[in-house]
């Protein structure tokens, strides 16, 4: 299993970044444009920076780099994740790709969906949550916790088999739509728990 992270340049959770690469997760790190001063801020070389750096305001030139000009048809996030693939990560957490600008947190979450069913293991960090993206057929299994909230979203029209067990509120076999608040707001009780699509692809939120 081959791990990248990629930080961008919304709202970075450090502490999380620091106990992931203390524990050896990350096989390489890419600095997604502002990415790369959110890095530097905590002492950490990326392995690359990569965008059209006009969030960053320069390019940096301690580091390799792969430069794209500012009127393209990709965000830098979506060149990150093709680079990602592309070097053979089998699973990419990604940093800073959550808050600020709604529009690019959208974005990035229909970004992060498709790369899940290009075969992706996907995770994003944010401040207050994390989200694992699954694609069916398949099981994301959640460890105990006593306390927490779990909310599961459809990034399809309809994603088949949706289950939920080991938490308040269980769920058998529904098929979820992407114009419902169902899911949201489960919590966690004290045992593990499992989320499981026999097909689409689920957005899965978890405490940080």
């Amino acid at each position: 299993m081959t791990t990248c992270a990629l930080v961008g340049a919304s709202e970075f959770n450090s502490t999380h970044f620091l106990e992931a690469a203390a524990d050896g997760l990350f096989d390489s790190v890419i600095a997604v444009d502002g990415g790369y001063a959110a890095l530097q801020a905590i002492g950490v070389k990326p392995d690359m920076a990569l965008g059209d750096f006009d969030s960053l305001g320069y390019t940096p030139t301690d580091v390799r780099t792969a430069i794209y000009p500012v009127h393209k048809d990709e965000s830098d996030m979506e060149l990150a994740l093709k680079r990602a693939k592309r070097r053979k990560a089998n699973e990419v957490v990604i940093y800073g790709g959550l808050g600020g600008r709604l529009d690019h947190t959208l974005a990035n979450l229909q970004l992060f969906a498709a790369y899940s069913e290009k075969g992706l293991s996907v995770t994003a960090v944010g401040m207050n949550e994390q989200i694992a993206f699954l694609t069916g057929p398949g099981t994301f299994e959640i460890p105990a916790l006593e306390e927490g909230i779990v909310s599961v979203f459809a990034m399809n029209d309809k994603c088949r088999g949706v289950f939920e067990m080991g938490l308040a509120y269980p769920l058998e076999e529904c098929t979820l739509t992407n114009r419902t608040s169902l899911c949201v707001s489960n919590e966690l009780k004290g045992e593990a728990a499992v989320v499981g699509v026999e097909k689409g692809t689920l957005a899965i939120f978890l405490p940080v």
